[in-house]
């Protein structure tokens, strides 16, 4: 009995162990072209931001800290499965090149919008979503970014100044939340209190994979604008 005992306790062993192992995010990030950094809730984040496009706005050259940063987040769930959900910048022309991948990986696209009116050249923000083995998925991202112009190399740009001509202070203040300067934007992330059940998936979702806001503020040319450019992802 103390025989039967033991080895039903090994088997049981050898079947929650693998299931609770970490993932192995430096391969995910080699699979995809690009590292992140583990955030709340044990998600794995991917900025991917558009640093090779010159996006203007009624004259004003955009930051693309403000408002052209894509992103991917990893979430590991139950039996090895891992959730994925991310918001892709991309210009019209690369859109359909990029659907045409992702869906043909497996990779659900949730949404298509843009966020900024009258700028050029125009750009749209992809929504995605997709769950399994996350080196599978990471790579599958991959090949559909390659037919973008999305940087993915890890290779650090020139670091820009960690200050802006800006009064942060009272906008702490105001929204009870302390930001950070990224890229010459003043960046904000809120991140939802409350859980949140993903669409068509029966686990629930930490805030920092999807539910965050990013309020961005940047310093601008007052006589044109009359203060400080925002924007929201």
């Amino acid at each position: 009995m103390r025989t039967r005992l033991a080895i039903g306790a090994i088997l049981l062993l050898a079947v929650i162990v693998p299931a609770n192992a970490e993932t192995d995010w430096s391969a995910v990030g080699k699979a995809l072209g690009r590292s992140g950094a583990q955030a709340a809730g044990g998600v794995y984040r991917v900025g991917l931001s558009r640093s090779d496009l010159k996006v203007n706005l009624d004259g004003v050259q955009l930051k693309p800290a403000l408002a052209l940063g894509s992103w991917l987040a990893f979430k590991p769930m139950a039996d090895r499965d891992t959730m994925m959900m991310g918001d892709l910048v991309l210009t019209q022309p690369e859109v359909n090149p990029v659907m045409t991948k992702l869906l043909k990986s497996g990779i659900e696209v949730t949404a298509l919008h843009n966020h900024l009116l009258r700028s050029e050249p125009a750009t749209m923000y992809m929504h995605v979503f997709g769950h399994g083995d996350p080196i599978k998925l990471a790579t599958a991202l991959h090949a559909a970014l390659l037919e973008s112009g999305t940087p993915l190399s890890d290779t650090p740009a020139s670091a820009p100044s960690a200050t802006i001509d800006l009064d942060t202070s009272i906008i702490d203040r105001t929204l009870g939340h302390k930001g950070k300067v990224t890229g010459g934007v003043y960046q904000i992330s809120i991140s939802r209190a409350d859980k949140r059940s993903a669409l068509s998936y029966p686990y629930d979702t930490e805030p920092s994979a999807s539910h965050t806001r990013v309020l961005n503020e940047v310093d601008r040319d007052p006589n044109l604008f009359g203060g400080s450019a925002h924007s929201d992802n």
